[in-house]
């Protein structure tokens, strides 16, 4: 499977992407998926302020860029901290349901432990290697991720918040990543909760390493 067409041009355009704060369910060790709206926890607060500082210092006094989103509520809420630091107006927010976490299906809102041995993760790469009964698969996320991409004008710099894996595959997808043979989809490294970074034309710079907690749907 191809990861995407060779080119990786955004117009010399800026994209900052990262996930979400850390969620109720993320703390307690719950599936999350896409449909529980759960809020940030205080470090979650805590995660979005550092991430729009961060940006804040990069950016510089510059605003002028599009915000954009999964539809959910903690990646709009992780966006409306981060706006309120670099001076820009959440409500004029794109979301997208094609920016959603990887869909866990009969297992969203799950307890972790719950699953006992269901659930096959790759704990060194960071990935789950079962697919949740009627959940997606990452190459599912390789097809609506495309799809989006393709749709992209890259006319002026973006901001965007997604989730865990769904950024990774996005980061993997930007900057050319091959699909690995385990997942059938590329996958960029999988950085610290609260951790933002930028690419333009192929090229990833981590503008913030945050200190977050694993990286679970």
């Amino acid at each position: 499977m191809s990861s995407l067409s060779a080119d990786l041009s955004t117009n010399g355009k800026r994209l900052f992407i990262a996930r979400h704060g850390e969620t109720i369910f993320n703390l307690a060790g719950r599936i999350q998926g896409n449909d529980a709206h759960t809020p940030l926890t205080h470090r979650g607060f805590a995660q979005a302020d550092e991430m729009g500082r961060a940006l804040a210092r990069h950016l510089n006094g510059f605003s002028a860029l599009d915000i954009v989103a999964s539809d959910t509520g903690r990646a709009l809420q992780t966006l409306s901290v981060v706006c309120e630091h670099i001076e820009v107006d959440w409500h004029g927010n794109i979301s997208d349901p094609r920016l959603r976490e990887i869909d866990m299906g009969q297992w969203e809102g799950v307890y972790y432990e719950k699953l006992g041995g269901q659930l096959k993760i790759d704990h060194e790469q960071g990935l789950f290697l079962t697919t949740a009964p009627d959940g997606e698969n990452y190459a599912d996320i390789v097809v609506r991720l495309s799809s989006w991409i393709a749709d992209q004008k890259f006319d002026r710099d973006m901001l965007l918040i997604s989730h865990g894996m769904t950024s990774r595959v996005l980061r993997g997808l930007l900057t050319g990543q091959p699909a690995m043979e385990l997942i059938a989809a590329p996958m960029a490294e999988s950085l610290p909760q609260g951790s933002m970074v930028e690419i333009v034309d192929g090229v990833e710079t981590i503008i913030y390493l945050g200190m977050g907690e694993g990286e679970k749907a």
